[in-house]
């Protein structure tokens, strides 16, 4: 037989082969420009000084292998920072330099942390460092091993996006801001032209037919531009993150009942039938409970105001899947179009309503959707044209609250009307706009029991109400010189008024700003433009107040 020609055993390529490529692997890691990779030994002197080492930081290896530690490269501040922190974190004294830097590597742990490079020319960049330790075949510790890349791109972008950010949100506050202060303005002269109306419409003699209907068309469109700042101002405070929402268990049945009574003449104005179905059992939502309110009116409203003559609008609750109650407003108007439904709930589209009879902005319904999802809800609509729509809201449920009996009784609080003849009770209202005191004083006048001083600013304001000892103060936020919440602080730290209850006047309608005067001391806070009624509920819980010996209670140190 012919001599068979030897053949290379195929694993022993193999293996060759492999530790080639080993070897290839190996060497492009080391002369790696992207990534700084520094081997040390167990002590943490530089042993090994790549080619991305030398790029990043400015050394020629000859210049640190033997010499430094890789700490001595990094921002010692930094470096002590991260000692302190890791002998809180592990209740263990690190000292500062390498130990640090190598002290989760030594036990085990792989590490990677953010630290500052300082180049050889002294300038600095960030970077992110993997250290991992290095052990022999008998696991012994002989070095470490430090792969960092340069985390400069990083941070810019952070910094930028953090930059953006700040920005943005002070545009928002900016034009929040904004929209609070024309509001205050816009609301000064409102409350003139409503309160004058309402004077007028109410007053002695009645008035004429023709004057009736002029009067009817001032408040019309007086509560109507009321209506638009308000939600003007909500879709802004919305927007911008600042709304304030509070959780609390809501009674829907006593909800639906206050919304019924609300809105129940509109309807009947307009020939528009009401059904509100019962509630099998008591259900409690967890909501903002004025919110709510907003959002059930809202949706009411609309119902009415777009149905046809005779209509009829039908409220059921239904339980949902996962623990949600669904509150469904049903109307028999003309229905919406697939495209209208679309539309539903973009600011300022009315959905070709425009050239018809009904006012609106369509800002509502954009409110109460935001409202809805804020509290945790979920809102929709079904609609079929010439037949009519439901908007339905979901709200999670939620247990009753414990104190019920207690909350029933508190809002059961009987109106004082004080009978004529009786003692005057003297009101000091600090005003400096000359209107918004007439205003006033028209109304007091109509109450013989009650006399009213007047005072410009906050200081001849103090002086009166330290003199005369009126039993309530009424007072504007936005005064000349001291402003009302300073004047309310001087006259709740001086003992011979500390006991008056002082009422908030005001334009300012952001949530955050009655928050603010109530947490401040005042007794209660009514925006303007004022509405009457309210307006002497309010004085009359004051005097009823001031007559108790609760008042005392107020004596307490100032906010």
């Amino acid at each position: 037989m012919p001599d068979t020609p030897h053949r290379p055993d195929t694993t022993e390529q193999d293996r060759r082969s492999a530790l080639l490529k080993a070897g290839a692997l190996q060497n492009a890691i080391l002369t790696s420009p992207n990534f700084s990779i520094i081997a040390t030994d167990e002590k943490g002197i530089i042993q090994l000084f790549n080619v991305g080492a030398e790029r990043m930081l400015g050394y020629r290896a000859d210049e640190v292998i033997n010499l430094i530690r890789p700490s001595d490269m990094h921002d010692p501040d930094e470096v002590g920072a991260r000692a302190l922190q890791l002998s809180q974190e592990l209740d263990t004294p690190i000292a500062p330099g390498f130990e640090a830097l190598a002290f989760k590597a030594s036990r085990g742990m792989e590490d990677i942390y953010e630290l500052t490079y300082i180049r050889k020319d002294g300038s600095s960049f960030p970077a992110i460092v993997s250290i991992t330790a290095l052990r022999d075949d008998h696991a012994d510790l002989i070095g470490y091993l430090l792969i960092g890349t340069d985390n400069s791109v990083r941070k810019r972008v952070e910094r930028q996006l953090n930059e953006a950010l700040v920005a943005a949100e002070n545009a928002n506050r900016a034009k929040t801001d904004f929209i609070s202060s024309m509001s205050h303005e816009l609301r000064t002269p409102l409350n003139a032209i409503l309160g004058f109306a309402q004077l007028v419409e109410s007053g002695t003699p009645a008035p004429t037919p023709t004057q009736k209907r002029g009067i009817d068309q001032i408040l019309k469109a007086g509560w109507y531009l009321l209506d638009l700042i308000n939600e003007i101002l909500d879709l802004a405070l919305i927007e911008s993150g600042t709304l304030s929402l509070s959780g609390e268990p809501v009674s829907l049945a006593e909800v639906l009942l206050e919304c019924r009574a609300m809105v129940e003449d509109q309807a009947r104005q307009r020939g528009i039938g009401m059904t509100f179905a019962r509630l099998e059992a008591p259900r409690f939502v967890k909501a903002d409970r004025t919110r709510l309110k907003q959002v059930l009116i809202n949706l009411l409203f609309n119902a009415i105001k777009y149905n046809q003559s005779g209509g009829h609008v039908t409220v059921v609750c239904t339980l949902s899947a996962q623990e949600r109650v669904r509150i469904s407003v049903r109307d028999t108007g003309p229905g919406l179009t697939t495209v209208q439904l679309g539309q539903l709930f973009q600011p300022f589209n009315r959905l070709g309503q425009e050239s018809g009879g009904e006012e609106g902005t369509g800002i509502g319904l954009v409110v109460t959707k935001r409202l809805v999802e804020l509290m945790g809800g979920l809102i929709g609509v079904e609609s079929t044209p010439g037949v009519g729509s439901v908007f339905w809201v979901e709200m999670p449920l939620t247990a009753a609250p414990q104190s019920l009996v207690s909350d029933a009784l508190a809002l059961d609080v009987p109106r004082t009307e004080a009978p004529l003849g009786a003692p005057q009770h003297t009101v000091l209202y600090v005003e400096d706009n000359p209107a918004n005191l007439e205003l006033v004083e028209l109304i007091v006048a109509r109450r013989p029991d009650l006399r009213l001083l007047g005072a410009a600013d906050a200081s001849v304001g103090i002086e009166f109400a330290r003199v005369y000892q009126p039993e309530v103060i009424l007072m504007d936020i936005n005064l000349p010189g001291i402003s009302g919440v300073e004047a309310m602080k001087i006259l709740r730290a001086d003992p011979s008024t500390a006991h008056i209850p002082i009422i908030a006047l005001s334009a300012n309608a952001v949530p955050r700003d009655i928050a603010r005067a109530m947490a401040a001391g005042f007794f209660n806070y009514i925006t303007k433009p004022i509405q009457v009624n309210q307006f002497m509920e309010a004085l009359d819980q004051a005097l009823a107040f001031a007559q108790t010996d609760r008042g005392t209670a107020l004596t307490k140190e100032p906010a």
